[in-house]
């Protein structure tokens, strides 16, 4: 026995020596596997890639733990398996993160610095993020290919994007036009509709009429925005507005001239304030679709900078809060003003800014995703390929079964989506302009006069074809070497990017190669603090994987966030629970020690050996039966129950039973029971190592590199040996 085991388990020294061993081998790459790990079926991943914001927390680790468990499991039953690592430019966050530091340190705007010094800037600090996130994944254990590794804004990346936006638009589904979008004030910025927050607040209800010459009473949370009025709509079943649709009023609202036409429309809710509703197209997407439909025109009455454009001159000019408390004052005045009700309102909020969402009407590139074309010689739509990627014949399978419900509901609400934004960090829109002209190309026209869009794309678009762009499409060769990796096998994110992320990518793969990106989605939830709360700076509950890791070993880590954790379900952790596990890896350590000292040097372990004693027949049993139920749920993706099953085994089986059985046994027996006891010990061991292994492969390839065990091959290295069947 190796004096090693004469001591504690000690991670600090040996994590890092064991990433070594594990990196020099090349068995991350699935080109270098040994032979027999190349036979099966192939497998792969992709990681969903970090934002290069920030360091990693308890929920990108819990995602980690979950995906490398996948990997090493995939890897140990013969899988020719690949696990492609990235992160992610996240555009609007990046940039924010790196002007906010600059006018703190600086004192200027990104204006003062132009657009080529911004981007070196945000360069250098993405790069130094990206350095630091590698190292936190390497500290988790994880066996990714790093010779894959991508960027979203790598130049690989970028002529994918390109390659896409250009066959989208040559096919009309990109398409640039005038809509009312989400328009950030604070990031001067579009942003998606999912890329929207909602904050409860207590708010007034206000109900009034636009002036004493029009018969109708409206309700509304925002009376400065009645000045972009153009219509007021009633529900066509509404018998109390039956006599007034078609009527049209002129008035002057808060010193602006308004021209209102009332209208039936069957989006109105009779029962929500007066059951009529003031149109405001230019300031809300609902009324936006509303007024195409009655071919209503549009009036905007607040800019880029949430300030007001018209009215009189207690309100031109006026921020949007300071405007509302002066048409409230101007409704008093005239008498016009019928009640005020305090009301809870939810208000949206930019993601990534905080800044409040003011709804402006922009000339910005949208992805139609209602658009009709041509594919197999049926019209379908993007939105159609989405739902049949979902629930058609070769379906995607969704884990936990209850998120696709959530998927198909988002679907069928989903509007065309704004891909534009007005920052600068990011994957350029690929479009010219000279004139009256407009020249979508992979690059940009020859000739004088032609100006690139100002703009850049959602990070969503380059991210959405992140399972086939890190294979190497658009480069037909390099595809094709990748082909049997794509669609990946599975793909594990949190649920709470079902909408930003995963159902993007399968719009995408979908579009472009008419194939899902994936076999299987499996959702994760939140990791919350011991006390069930949501981890966020205000509580000052958030627990840092590496300072956790550091103290008590990666393997403590990741079964803390594995054991009785369930798919899509949130979970608790704190110090108390990781450090359970670490007095477990001590435990299988200690376990280790015993038996190779009671079993003695002298003992060659014997794989096909048979003569078991009447005892070790009932444990051997009891093992196989074991090695099955986990490797059916392994399959089935129930890690949660595998990682328990392990522990009661090892722990109340094996340390708390057999082992004091077999003090006695090797003390007492004949020699036949301690021959067979020596053989189901090194069994028992070696099995119960091995199927550990995708949950804590530190201690356990430490451990194997000295157990007795008769398929010593591949430099020894348990990474890549038979999953115990």
């Amino acid at each position: 026995m190796n004096d090693k085991f004469l001591k504690p388990y000690d991670p600090k020294t040996t994590e890092d020596r064991i990433y070594a061993l594990w990196e020099e081998s090349g068995f991350f790459n699935p080109d270098k596997l040994p032979e027999r790990n190349q036979k099966g079926e192939p497998f792969s991943i992709v990681l969903p890639p970090p934002n290069v914001t920030g360091v990693l927390h308890m929920g990108s680790a819990l995602m980690l733990a979950i995906e490398d468990i996948m990997v090493r499991y995939a890897r140990m039953k013969g899988k020719k398996t690949v696990w492609i690592p990235g992160t992610d430019h996240a555009a609007i966050a990046t940039q924010a993160v790196v002007e906010k530091d600059i006018q703190k340190k600086e004192g200027k705007s990104r204006h003062d610095l132009g657009r080529e010094e911004l981007l070196k800037r945000i360069d250098v600090f993405a790069q130094q993020s990206r350095d630091t996130i590698v190292k936190q994944m390497r500290k988790m254990g994880c066996s990714i290919d790093w010779s894959r590794e991508a960027f979203t804004l790598d130049e690989a990346r970028n002529f994918a994007v390109r390659t896409a936006f250009k066959k989208m638009y040559d096919d009309g589904l990109i398409y640039r036009g005038n809509r009312v979008v989400n328009w950030d004030p604070k990031g001067q910025t579009t942003i998606s509709d999912d890329e929207i927050e909602y904050e409860t607040r207590k708010t007034k209800l206000y109900t009034f009429k636009y002036s004493k010459d029009i018969p109708i009473s409206i309700s509304t949370t925002r009376p400065e925005t009645k000045l972009g009025d153009t219509a007021i709509a009633v529900h066509p079943d509404d018998a109390r507005y039956a006599h007034y649709v078609g009527k049209e009023y002129d008035a002057v609202f808060a010193g602006e001239p308004i021209h209102l036409k009332v209208i039936a429309d069957r989006s109105v809710e009779p029962e929500f304030g007066t059951g009529a509703l003031g149109v405001t197209p230019a300031h809300s997407s609902i009324d936006w679709e509303m007024a195409q439909r009655h071919v209503l025109p549009l009036k905007q009455v607040i800019n880029e900078y949430a300030k007001m454009t018209a009215g009189s001159d207690a309100i031109k000019g006026k921020k949007v809060a300071e405007a509302r408390e002066a048409v409230v004052a101007w409704l008093k005045e005239q008498g016009l003003l019928e009640k005020e009700e305090d009301i809870e309102h939810n208000i949206s909020i930019a993601q990534r800014t905080g800044g409040v969402i003011e709804p402006l009407p922009k000339l910005q590139w949208f992805v139609g995703v209602n658009t009709e074309f041509e594919r197999d010689g049926k019209t379908t739509t993007l939105k159609t390929l989405m739902k049949e990627a979902v629930a058609g014949s070769s379906a995607i399978q969704v884990i936990p079964e209850r998120f696709e419900k959530v998927y198909f509901h988002w679907i069928e609400n989903l509007r065309d989506w704004c891909i534009s934004r007005q920052i600068w960090y990011g994957h350029r829109v690929p479009v010219w302009y000279k004139g009256a002209e407009l020249y979508c190309g992979m690059e940009a026209p020859k000739g004088e006069g032609w100006t690139q869009d100002e703009d850049t794309l959602d990070t969503w678009f380059s991210s959405g074809l992140w399972t086939f762009s890190t294979l190497g499409w658009p480069d037909e060769a390099e595809f094709k070497k990748n082909r049997a990796y794509h669609p990946t096998t599975i793909l594990e994110t949190g649920s709470d990017i079902l909408f930003f992320w995963v159902a993007r990518m399968i719009l995408m793969s979908t579009y472009l190669l008419n194939e899902a990106p994936f076999k299987t989605v499996y959702l994760h939830g939140l990791v919350r603090d011991a006390q069930g709360r949501k981890i966020s700076k205000s509580l000052g509950n958030n627990i840092d994987p590496l300072d956790m890791i550091a103290k008590y070993g990666a393997d403590a880590v990741r079964m803390s966030l594995i054991v009785g954790v369930g798919p899509g379900n949130d979970s608790k952790v704190g110090e108390d629970k990781i450090k359970a596990y670490k007095l477990f890896a001590n435990k299988v350590w200690n376990m280790t020690r015993f038996i190779l000292t009671a079993v003695g040097e002298d003992v060659t372990y014997d794989p096909t050996f048979t003569a078991w004693s009447s005892a070790d027949a009932v444990h051997i049993q009891r093992l196989n039966e074991l090695l099955n139920e986990i490797t059916k749920e392994m399959d089935e993706f129930k890690f949660y129950l595998v990682s328990e099953k392990l522990y009661a085994y090892a722990w109340h089986e094996v340390a708390d039973v057999i082992l004091e059985e077999s003090k006695k046994i090797l003390a007492e027996g004949s020699p036949e029971e301690i021959v067979s006891r020596k053989q189901f010990l090194l069994q028992c061991l070696i099995r119960m190592i091995a199927a550990l292994h995708p949950f804590m492969p530190y201690v356990t390839e430490e451990i194997w590199a000295d157990l007795p065990h008769s398929n010593k091959s591949d430099k020894s290295l348990l990474m890549v040996e038979k999953w115990p069947v």
